[in-house]
């Protein structure tokens, strides 16, 4: 049993890795239409908006109800919004971000694509002497690695408002104070790092939400187990990269 879950694991493993060196090599000839693009990139963004400002703003408002009071009964409210704003921009407006596009875009992206897969269409594609990959894969990714930055800085930028909101109503702490509080902690080195791991995240849930639906097989039941991988790998590919970030960038 734990033979084949570990042949299994390498054969993904490497699956992806395969996958994301012909989609770089297709990059060349550049295999698609920016109204693709743009397709993929209304749905990344503008679709999964609403469930991501929900979950990040729910998520700061959680935080600052748990921090400004005990920090304003200590006198340290003035360190408030420099403590939810740097867990929002550094952490937390990420994570949440990328947790709800998995949920919603990478589960329907790997859905759909494994559904082509086992109802072949996929073999189709290739019969037409078209590459599916640089066909499916490459919208997909680029409206992913561009679009994902996007929606986490309006996202973090929707965490720290709540958080003010809710440092207000908690614990009285002005809006003045909270947001000379963030003016005072945060710099570019924190939104520059939340950028770039923001645009990692990105690449990395469109390929390997994209590469577990090319994998599918066995009809129905198949395209369940291909969504449901694409969900628990993309979970743990984002947590990975955050580890590593949080190593290079602020160890």
């Amino acid at each position: 049993m734990l033979q084949g879950e570990l042949i299994t694991f390498l054969s993904t493993l490497g699956n992806i890795a395969f996958m994301c060196l012909e989609f770089l090599k297709g990059l060349k000839s550049f295999p698609t239409s920016f109204k693709s693009i743009m397709e993929q990139s209304a749905r990344y963004g503008v679709s999964s908006l609403p469930i991501t400002l929900s979950i990040v703003g729910m998520t700061s408002i959680i935080i600052a109800m748990q921090v400004a009071g005990e920090m304003v009964k200590q006198g340290g409210g003035n360190y408030v919004g420099m403590l939810v704003a740097i867990l929002m921009i550094r952490e937390e407006g990420v994570i949440m971000a990328g947790f709800a596009i998995i949920s919603m875009i990478g589960s329907s992206m790997a859905s759909e694509i494994a559904t082509m897969k086992v109802s072949e269409q996929i073999d189709a594609i290739k019969v037409l002497k078209v590459n599916p990959i640089h066909y499916l894969f490459t919208p997909r990714i680029i409206a992913g690695t561009i679009m994902m930055p996007l929606v986490v800085i309006v996202a973090s930028l929707f965490g720290v408002l709540g958080g003010a909101v809710a440092s207000n109503l908690v614990s009285g702490l002005t809006y003045k104070a909270y947001f000379d509080s963030v003016w005072f902690g945060l710099n570019m080195h924190d939104l520059n790092v939340c950028i770039l791991k923001s645009l990692f995240f990105g690449f990395t849930i469109t390929l390997v939400s994209c590469c577990c639906g090319m994998e599918a097989k066995d009809g129905a039941k198949g395209v369940g187990i291909a969504t449901t991988k694409a969900v628990v790998w993309s979970f743990v590919s984002i947590v990975i990269l955050d580890l590593i970030f949080a190593a290079i960038f602020f160890y």
